[in-house]
């Protein structure tokens, strides 16, 4: 299709049924130009709006346009979002003739002058599920010209030293023709309707371009010819991988491979032939693997190349083209033509620029490069039962939407005492405002939050600070970008993308189970499963990266149909096969890596990869994800019924090792407190959907999820008491496709409240932020909690947790006792403590002596207590002091913030100089102007009414 859609529609929903129509139609007048009225008409029995679930005959308009050489093609502005049009896009229903009618001129429709043509097609208001027409293509203007032969935009081949004939018609009478050839002017005719002319002997491939004048018109026509270079047979040098292979000893060299079966020749093509690919770039083929191979000469260390490869079959398929420009399915950094343009410089500073001419992704080659510096080189992960992930879509975590920003807010991660950061999908996906689960090139580092070193920064830092990263990795599917899908796929309106075809080595025709998006891999392909193999070792030797979060698990199958949702969650044991081999490769490269599977699916499959080599040394097994986003929320809603929280522990699910990431938020599903604030219980005076009640419970909610034994796992701004929704829109406004606007916000890039309204400094969601952190402390600290936990009352308002750790000694802290009351009046709690004596708070040390283990305890609404039978490994005071203050950014550009309010700021440089002083009472979130000091760093004094002072450190960029 060759409108430009909203690239990641499809994932709004599990799956979707083909529910395209064909319309009939009619153009008033049928010949005109981009100034002239028209108007479209559909015939209303072509189309049947129920299939649509479309009510009141409300079709839209969805078109774009293309200039008259039938390129630079636009989307309408009027059109609005695929899964919301624009009202100035409704057809006008003619109820006597069963008719829609939409009248308009062109130029002004599509704001743009010089139209060549303009396509259309009828949708309902929210296209999801594919609800629309065919595609519709009209040319616009009185002076059109007709290629007979070639096929416009074509790539014929020939054998070299053929003749190749092109012919071409006008609509306009005399006119004159130029012809030319890889930028040379050939033959030209003029004063002539029709031409006809025959380029003999044609030993090399050839770019056409037929430029056709009359008057103040010009229309140019381009095709291609590529000769077959009889692919020579010979043996490629050992060791080569697919992709591109640097020559360590030789920075002028470089070897590609090219894995393309069925294909009969490839050409690479690049910034080293300007792109006119000889035959002294046709790759060789190899005769024992069938790969294709090239190896390059003649380049310069330190510099950027582009290239691709020309992938040709001589006898495609049906609706196949025959030849395919594409850039290398293992590039580590590919080049948009569709994307880089709006990629800020301040994020990816000298970025390669797209090659002028080109079409598709583009691969970029440089030899000697200077490797990353690592300041941490054997970092020694976290254990995987003490882990508290947090998960970050790095676009919405702050406005400037970089890696820069984390590293800059590393202290925020460090104070809330995580220990693991989870990054959604940061491989090259389409667009740049993404979830990132829309991959196209699984290897490289998409480009929109910044540059590969500064991704490495960021880890080293981490690494730097005991934080592992973690990376979220789709790779059940791919988008219609990839290489692989596009070198074997159905092609029939030839505009170089569709779908997989019955040829293709890598993806399903039709997706194997039931949750698809995008096309769906076949991961028992061989091929597919080298491809993965590849993908894991770039991210885990080039990144360092420590773990793979794996999306969409259930789509490993090739044993179920998209229709049999049933199967697809049963029990498949090809799936559990694949998806060990991918463990057990991941583990041959660090054997402590982290693999967690987003599985979702029945405790028996589950139970194959949690319990997984879990006796070996170091112990493996797979992390599962443990959604309990419902019974979390129905207690912080202050509701009972649904609110058994006994599946957070991996007992329960029949794991031999704390092997459970359980979560009460993760970026798929709806925010806690949103939930609160809109259905929370309502007793009396006490409120849960007031906002600051409704953040009173939350730190409770930390207490009986985050120190439940095993890996856990918090969605970004959780820890603040998120209350926007998952469907905010990126204007504040939330849509969730319940109300009069189709569509939804869910994949929107999300406000930014947490910084604009200094969430930090707001006591009531500090609270959270520096409850939780202690909590996240005492599970990373104390060994009680690698411990047996007991639930009682999980299914009710009331909750008891018990946790046991019988290797530890009475001298220790080997018992703990959690107790948290969610009703919304006052409660008696049950305790059942181990042992009489005294049992200590552990979250502030404070003590009560019992007597009677059964005595309940009287709770507020809201609260809890965690006792212990020994003081933690925690100075609380010290604790307190080192999370109350907090000073962001960090570096600083032009000013920074504090968390807290202080009569007087002062900065000193490193050599105690006094440079710059605030005094006043500032608010919390008061701005320290500091633009003109000079890069380096600097300590902040800040003292508070009560004389109170905090030093902090704060480097100026």
């Amino acid at each position: 299709m060759k409108r430009i859609l909203l690239l990641f529609f499809l994932l709004l929903t599990a799956f979707s049924f083909a529910q395209i129509q064909t319309a009939t139609y009619s153009i008033t007048p049928s010949t005109f130009e981009d100034t002239t009225p028209i108007t479209i008409t559909i015939n209303g029995s072509s189309i049947n709006e129920s299939t649509w679930a479309v009510t009141g005959n409300a079709l839209y308009l969805w078109s774009w346009s293309y200039d008259v050489n039938d390129t630079n093609q636009m989307d309408s502005p009027s059109n609005g979002s695929w899964t919301s049009s624009n009202e100035a896009a409704k057809f006008t229903y003619n109820a006597g003739t069963d008719t829609y009618t939409k009248t308009f001129t062109p130029s002004v429709y599509f704001n743009r002058n010089g139209i060549g043509r303009i396509g259309f097609l009828i949708k309902a208001k929210d296209g999801s599920g594919t609800k629309q027409s065919q595609d519709i293509v009209v040319e616009v203007g009185s002076f059109q010209v007709s290629l007979s032969s070639p096929i416009e935009n074509s790539t014929t081949i020939i054998n070299s030293g053929s003749n190749f004939a092109i012919t071409a018609t006008n609509t306009g009478g005399a006119a004159n023709y130029t012809l030319k050839s890889n930028g040379v002017t050939i033959n030209t005719n003029t004063s002539t309707s029709s031409y006809s002319y025959s380029h003999t002997n044609i030993t090399s491939n050839q770019s056409y371009e037929l430029i056709v004048v009359q008057g103040a018109t010009t229309i140019s026509k381009k095709f291609s010819v590529v000769v077959n270079p009889n692919t020579v047979s010979q043996a490629m040098p050992a060791g080569l991988v697919d992709g591109i292979n640097y020559n360590i000893s030789d920075a002028t060299k470089a070897t590609l491979v090219l894995d393309a079966p069925l294909k009969d020749f490839v050409y690479v093509a690049g910034s080293f032939n300007n792109w006119q690919p000889t035959s002294a770039y046709a790759m060789k083929k190899d005769p024992s693997s069938g790969k294709f191979w090239l190896e390059l000469t003649g380049l310069v260390s330190g510099v950027n190349n582009t290239y691709q490869y020309w992938v040709v079959d001589a006898t495609p398929l049906a609706n196949s083209p025959a030849m395919v420009k594409t850039a290398d399915p293992y590039s580590t950094l590919v080049l948009s033509p569709y994307d880089d343009a709006s990629i800020p410089v301040a994020k990816y500073p000298n970025m390669p620029v797209y090659p002028a001419g080109q079409n598709f992704e583009v691969t970029v080659l440089k030899t000697g490069q200077t490797p990353y510096n690592w300041q941490v080189t054997n970092f020694v992960k976290p254990e995987k039962e003490k882990l508290v992930v947090y998960e970050v879509l790095v676009r919405d975590f702050d406005a400037n939407r970089s890696y820069q920003s984390l590293i800059d807010r590393i202290d925020y991660f460090k104070n809330l005492k995580v220990n693991a950061i989870e990054l959604m999908p940061v491989m090259e996906f389409e667009g740049n405002e993404s979830w990132g689960y829309n991959t196209s090139f699984h290897m490289a580092l998409d480009k929109f939050y910044g540059t590969s070193d500064k991704l490495k920064e960021f880890i080293d830092l981490c690494h730097q600070n005991g934080i592992a990263v973690i990376l979220d990795v789709a790779l059940n599917h791919a988008f219609g970008r990839n290489p692989m899908v596009r070198m074997w796929m159905n092609d029939p309106d030839g505009d170089g993308f569709g779908s997989p075809t019955a040829e293709n080595p890598y993806f399903n025709t039709v997706a194997k189970h039931s949750y698809s998006v995008g096309e769906d891999f076949n991961h028992q392909s061989l091929k597919t499963q080298n491809y993965v193999n590849r993908v894991i070792k770039q991210w885990i030797e080039e990144y360092k990266i420590d773990g793979f979060r794996w999306d969409l698990t259930k789509g490993f199958t090739q044993a179920c149909t998209a229709a049999d949702e049933s199967c697809t969650n049963a029990y498949q044991q090809d799936r559990v096969d694949v998806l060990k081999k991918y463990a057990d490769y991941s583990w041959s490269l660090d054997p402590t890596h982290y693999t967690i599977f987003e599985h979702l699916g029945s405790d028996i499959e589950e139970r194959e990869w949690a319990n997984y080599k879990i006796t070996e040394t170091p112990s493996k097994g797979v992390m599962m994800w443990g959604k309990m986003t419902n019974p979390y929320n129905q207690l912080s809603m202050g509701y009972a019924s649904d609110s058994n929280i006994s599946r957070m522990t991996s007992a329960s699910r029949g794991f031999n090792a704390n092997r459970l990431m359980g979560y009460a938020e993760s970026h798929d599903e709806e925010r806690l407190m949103y939930k609160n604030v809109q259905y929370g219980a309502v007793n009396g005076t006490y409120n849960v959907k007031t906002l600051n009640t409704a953040l009173s419970r939350m730190s409770a909610i930390g207490a009986v999820s985050l120190l439940v034994p095993g890996p856990k796992m918090i969605w970004h701004f959780g820890e603040l008491g998120m209350d926007d929704s998952i469907f905010s829109c990126n204007n504040g406004t939330v849509n969730d496709d319940s109300g009069a606007i189709p569509g939804d916000c869910k994949l929107d890039t999300k406000p930014q409240p947490q910084w604009t309204e200094n969430w930090i400094g707001d006591s009531n969601r500090n609270k959270i932020y520096n409850d939780w952190a202690k909590m996240i402390t005492l599970k990373t600290v104390e060994p009680v909690f690698l411990g047996t936990p007991t639930m009682t009352n999980a299914n009710s308002l009331l909750i008891n947790i018990k946790i046991e750790n019988s290797a530890l000694t009475a001298a220790e802290l080997k018992n703990v006792l959690i107790l948290a009351n969610f009703d919304t009046t006052a409660q008696n709690v049950a305790t059942g403590f181990p042992y009489p004596g005294t049992w200590y708070n552990l979250m502030d040390n404070t003590t009560i002596n019992v007597t009677d283990v059964n005595a309940p305890i009287n709770l507020p609404p809201g609260d809890y207590r965690i006792y212990g039978n020994k003081t933690a490994n925690l100075a609380i005071d010290d604790f307190e002091k080192g999370n109350m203050v907090s000073l962001y950014p960090n570096p600083v550009s032009d000013y920074f913030t504090l968390n807290s309010a202080f009569k007087k700021v002062q900065i000193y440089s490193v050599s105690g100089q006094l440079v710059k002083s605030f005094t006043s009472n500032n608010n919390a979130d008061f701005q320290f102007g500091v633009s003109e000091l000079q890069t380096g760093l600097y300590l902040v004094k800040a003292s508070d009414e009560n004389h109170k002072t905090q030093v902090m450190k704060f480097i100026k960029k």
